[in-house]
């Protein structure tokens, strides 16, 4: 099965026909500027997508609210969450601003005005936006609506504590929250987080629970490619034809000791790849982690691992559209 590159393939062709739109409708303007004067539609997306994007998030309030404490790191990881999320929204917020101004003749175009422009003029999301970004292949509108979802998730957390179902593609930096995940249960039960292995159970729970479980967190938003989920077997399974992503439901994400989860192991398993994005490629980062690749998920099949890794079978966080 070669959907992975089919899709890219597909991909750079609109990306290509894309390249050419900025300029037919600049040729159009200047062919109709003669009858009548034309507004440039990036100035109107500019005021919309400032009128959409909330207030920056309160750290001061959050940081008495949710307050450094040893055996809840949620309460850090929540902060951090904040700090990052604020850094972009000033940011994108900012240079909707100064494109705007521009556009009117307040400012000079400078080139980093001039790219954002343009991107903006095709739909796509503007490679300054994208250096401050969590990784996302999304075009501009479904950006826009998908940080506003992430913003979203945040102030309920702030407002009704925290969540029952973790939205896993909803944070900045993945990797703090599996940290955080780990370093609750170690502390907890006073054990070595460098023993600690994560155990994956997919529940019958398609999008919310009401109680949090006894050990672990409810994972909610992982989609798969090359696969889907077979909710009456409870296993993977082949997928629907022309479906490329199936989402799996809600997945328990349990802390236990390495040693446990070698006993635990089945050989039913497939270890499942997950990436935050589907380009499936990243750097390593500072951090040590890599940019997309996440960790390994365990999802229960019949079939040989070599079955599903011929169909390049992965988990992703975040989809193309």
């Amino acid at each position: 099965m070669f959907f992975s590159t089919h899709t890219i393939y597909g991909n750079q062709l609109i990306q290509g026909i894309l390249l050419t739109q900025a300029q037919l409708v600049s040729s159009s303007r200047k062919d109709e500027g003669e009858t009548k004067e034309i507004g440039d539609p990036v100035l109107d997306l500019c005021f919309d997508i400032s009128n959409r994007l909330p207030l920056c998030f309160d750290e001061k309030a959050a940081a008495v609210k949710y307050p450094v404490e040893y055996t809840n790191s949620m309460n850090t990881v929540l902060r951090q969450e904040l700090i990052r999320f604020n850094r972009l929204l000033t940011f994108i917020k900012e240079s909707l601003n100064d494109t705007r101004r521009a556009i009117i003749g307040q400012l000079a175009m400078i080139p980093e005005l001039e790219k954002i422009h343009k991107a903006m003029s095709i739909g796509a999301m503007p490679e300054a936006w994208a250096k401050k970004s969590y990784p996302s292949l999304k075009p501009l509108g479904s950006y826009i609506n998908d940080f506003i979802a992430r913003l979203n998730f945040f102030q309920r957390w702030l407002d009704e504590g925290e969540p029952t179902v973790y939205w896993l593609g909803g944070f900045y930096f993945t990797q703090s929250f599996l940290t955080g995940v780990l370093q609750n249960h170690s502390r907890k039960n006073h054990l070595q987080i460098d023993h600690l292995h994560m155990k994956f159970d997919v529940t019958d729970f398609e999008l919310e629970v009401q109680e949090q479980p006894e050990i672990g967190v409810y994972l909610k938003g992982i989609f798969l490619e090359g696969a889907r989920w077979n909710r009456t077997e409870k296993k993977l399974d082949e997928a629907w034809p022309k479906i490329l992503f199936d989402t799996l439901p809600v997945v328990t994400m349990t802390p236990m000791m390495k040693s446990l989860e070698l006993l635990d192991e089945k050989e039913s398993n497939y270890n499942c790849p997950m990436y935050r994005t589907t380009e499936r490629r990243g750097v390593l980062a500072t951090t040590g982690h890599s940019s997309n690749f996440v960790m390994f998920i365990q999802l229960n099949t019949d079939k040989s691992s070599n079955h599903w890794l011929n169909r390049s079978t992965a988990s992703v966080l975040s989809l193309n559209h």
